[in-house]
């Protein structure tokens, strides 16, 4: 009896505790009062929002996460596969195709003719990573970098796969990664949104990035992604009308809290107190943000590391320099999308071109962290949502190809944050269509993720509708032999 009475104790964790509080917006401030380490093991913000409560000790503090849209194919990148130039041409074997699902754009060819890739590989630092020579800046700091090819996924179209990876489910209304660490972990920065997505696109066929990849789906809306623009007005709304002071606007918030006091001790619905905390966190960004934003203050040699492209708004170069200072300044989780990855054919101009956008910055956001003593507490994730097939899509010419969606096999690579640096993980079949060893399932990829954020994969729990819900749903295992 003393045992059950004890384990209910501990079960009466902040959550519950907060629930059962229904006396207005003041009831955060008073459960603080009564128990100082409700929110967290350390302490809560003026507004009541948690600050730091991993499940255990974290490697990691924040994440940026490096997403390139439509899928990069692995045989022009990093997966070196020789076999293919030698099998040019040559019917894909039935057996190592087995019976791959199709999509509608190759389900009616009659031949799978195999492609090698146009561009060479060459063996870079002490791991010896292939590297393909469309990479030569990340090629230099491949020693720092964690290379897994042998990631696959459930979904072998852009949008389910874009969603399953951000959202852990191939339907949309869920919480994102970012909106899942910023529930789990709390801010970092009071100033600034716990959860940023910046967007930039390139040459090739741009598949569609949604606000649905950055929403905070069934969680409170204080965990949903702020997109921030390339325009004079980075984060749309913010600034305050013509004729408005500060005093003005402190005003009117302090009088809006207390009308939605009111409606909150009447209606008891959690979404107005977090409407009066996005009111407030608005209030501290007019100034914080366009102090991040500025980039005029970096020095000659951080822009020559990222390359001209940096100073240019709403390019890959530039994002990836605004991801550094933003997470620099405490935003828990920046999430880059890079449109333009989708070669079905005239894959040798578009990759290249492509290539060509990212390959400096993605190397030069690395260095950066690294040299600033960021990179052990920054989590720093490149790829896309699947990988390409080992045959032509069509017709195949000496100087022309394409790639269909391949969900079998792909690679991305990882950097700091506590995961082993200079280690290639997984390997593919000869000619990169099945994995062979060491396969790492999406839910398997986010709970590592999560774990070395410090938060386990299986108790970071939210119960909505009455089914507990978690990013990795019903599945995932930590793949603990890349992590440091």
């Amino acid at each position: 009896m003393e045992k059950e009475i004890l384990e209910h104790g501990l079960n009466f964790n902040r959550r519950r505790f907060l629930s059962r509080l229904s006396l207005g917006l003041g009831s955060a401030a008073l459960g603080s009062l009564l128990i100082p380490d409700l929110f967290s093991g350390s302490s809560t913000d003026e507004d009541g929002l948690t600050v730091g409560i991993p499940h255990f000790a974290p490697k990691a503090k924040r994440v940026i996460y490096l997403f390139q849209n439509g899928a990069p194919s692995q045989q022009e990148l990093f997966d070196y596969k020789p076999k293919l130039r030698e099998m040019m041409g040559q019917e894909l074997p039935p057996s190592v195709r087995g019976t791959q699902r199709l999509t509608g754009m190759t389900a009616n060819q009659k031949e799978f003719p195999m492609v090698g890739s146009f561009v060479d590989f060459k063996q870079y630092g002490e791991s010896r990573a292939w590297v393909s020579d469309l990479f030569p800046y990340t090629a230099k700091i491949v020693d720092d970098l964690c290379i897994v090819k042998s990631m696959f996924t459930e979904a072998i179209n852009h949008d389910p796969a874009l969603t399953f990876l951000q959202t852990g489910s191939q339907q949309g209304n869920r919480p994102s990664m970012g909106s899942w660490l910023s529930y789990g972990l709390g801010n970092e920065n009071k100033n600034l949104p716990n959860f940023t997505v910046l967007l930039s696109r390139g040459i090739g066929n741009g598949q569609g990035v949604y606000s649905k990849l950055w929403s905070n789906g069934f969680l409170d809306s204080v965990h949903q992604g702020v997109q921030f623009s390339k325009g004079e007005d980075p984060v749309l709304y913010l600034r305050d009308p013509e004729g408005m002071s500060r005093k003005d606007r402190r005003d009117m918030l302090d009088n809006l809290a207390q009308l939605n006091d009111l409606s909150y001790q009447e209606f008891g619905d959690p979404e107005i107190a977090a409407k009066v905390k996005q009111y407030e966190m608005a209030y501290r960004m007019q100034t914080a943000v366009p102090e991040v934003m500025d980039l005029s203050k970096e020095p000659d040699d951080i822009i020559k590391l990222y390359g001209p492209d940096c100073l240019v708004p709403g390019t890959f170069a530039a994002n990836c320099l605004l991801a550094r200072k933003l997470s620099e300044n405490g935003v828990r989780f920046v999430q880059l999308y890079h449109q333009g990855w989708d070669q079905h054919g005239n894959l040798p101009f578009e990759i290249a071109k492509q290539a060509k956008d990212v390959d400096q910055a993605s190397a030069a956001l690395v260095t950066d962290l690294k040299q600033r003593g960021l990179l052990d507490e920054t989590l720093v994730i490149w790829g896309g949502e699947f990988g390409r097939t080992s045959y032509t899509q069509g017709k195949l010419t000496k100087e022309n190809y394409g790639r269909d969606h391949h969900p079998r096999c792909f690679t991305i690579w990882m950097a700091g944050g506590g995961i082993k640096p200079g280690m290639v993980y997984g390997e593919t079949d000869d000619v990169g269509y099945n994995i062979i060893k060491d396969p790492v399932h999406v839910h398997d990829f986010q709970a590592t993720v999560l774990n070395q954020l410090g938060l386990n994969h299986e108790k970071l729990i939210f119960k909505h509708q009455g089914r507990r819900y978690r990013l990795t749903d019903v599945s995932g295992k930590v793949i603990h032999d890349i992590i440091a």
